[in-house]
């Protein structure tokens, strides 16, 4: 197991930069890499938090989308860029989790080619149906599925993604049967579902989906996680459906490349959390209620253990300035 303070002494051992190269930071413009396309919640959740906290680092914050590749393209530029703080990944556990083992030659490593900065969001997934199918229930999902097998069609913003994984769960679960048509992000999907070109999707539920909810275009039938939310009251989990074992909340947190300077990772730190404890940015539309409560938790003497352990193949412990649970394969863990 790894410590900070194991963690600190290698970097001053292999003559890292030291607190001295973070007194200058950020002597530029600061970009946030979305890998994926915009439109989607962790779109949003980017130029949110680029908004909220350039005043504090008295540097603007740029929000570039680079979708493709199940999210790797995006991802994979911050990894080989310098590691000075001033390129940013806002990634997923599509990301920084499950493509280390559902993608072949994955062209980076999740834990070793990243510095973790904070963890921003919990994102619940939905299931929604084409407003046009007879469906009302997850039961009535359930009933069609095993009466047509392989005839209900069921969208996602990519191989891997949150949404894939989340459909793939529900069929093991429920021992149906779908089949899975991947789209280049959320908007793409959300179009052919409103164009009743595919049946349903497992979606996350902030921005765009909940928009569509919300006007009636789409119906929800279920939450894939273990309780209801404040935005659906109304609409009952998989569990309660009579289809336990669906919980597929995704997450996202901001990344640094590795070899980023301590100091500097604790600037954003401080700065993102500051900004996410804001009361407007957490009321929010693109928020919902999904800011991870252990990354604005405040100053530095007040954070959590200063230990962070991200699970891509095995689980492995890393020091950070903040503690985010990632994912296992064996939790069905999930990107966007």
């Amino acid at each position: 197991m790894l410590t900070r303070r194991a963690t600190l002494a290698g970097i001053v051992a292999l003559g890292f930069p030291s607190a001295a190269d973070a007194q200058g930071f950020p002597s530029r413009s600061i970009t946030i890499v979305v890998p994926y396309p915009p439109g989607g919640p962790v779109d949003a959740l980017a130029r949110l938090i680029a908004q909220e906290a350039a005043g504090d680092l008295n540097q603007p914050i740029v929000v570039e989308n680079r979708p493709g590749g199940s999210g790797i393209i995006g991802t994979q530029a911050v990894a080989r860029a310098e590691p000075d703080g001033h390129v940013l990944v806002l990634g997923t556990n599509q990301t920084h989790a499950t493509n280390q083992s559902l993608i072949k030659n994955c062209p980076y490593d999740a834990v070793r080619d990243f510095a973790p900065v904070a963890g921003i969001a919990a994102m619940p997934h939905v299931l929604v149906v084409r407003k046009s199918l007879a469906l009302r229930s997850v039961g009535d999902v359930v009933a069609m599925a095993k009466a047509k097998p392989g005839s209900l069609t069921f969208g996602s913003t990519g191989n891997g993604s949150g949404a894939h994984l989340a459909g793939e769960l529900f069929k093991t679960k429920a021992g149906i049967d779908m089949l899975h048509v991947p789209f280049k992000g959320l908007s793409p999907m959300l179009t052919e579902l409103l164009a009743d070109r595919i049946d349903l999707s497992i979606a996350p539920l902030p921005g765009l989906i909940g928009q569509q909810i919300e006007s009636g275009t789409v119906r929800a039938l279920g939450l894939a996680r273990a309780e209801r939310v404040p935005q659906l009251v109304s609409v009952p989990t998989f569990a309660e459906s009579g289809v336990p074992g669906v919980e597929a909340d995704a997450w996202s947190a901001l990344f640094a490349p590795t070899r980023t300077p301590p100091p500097v990772i604790d600037r954003l730190y401080l700065s993102i959390a500051t900004a996410l404890s804001k009361d407007s940015v957490r009321a929010a539309p693109a928020s919902n209620d999904m800011f991870d409560g252990q990354a604005t938790t405040g100053s530095s003497k007040k954070r959590p253990a200063l230990r962070q352990r991200i699970f891509s193949l095995s689980a492995v412990e890393i020091a950070s300035p903040f503690t985010m649970s990632m994912c296992s394969l064996g939790s069905i863990g999930t990107g966007p």
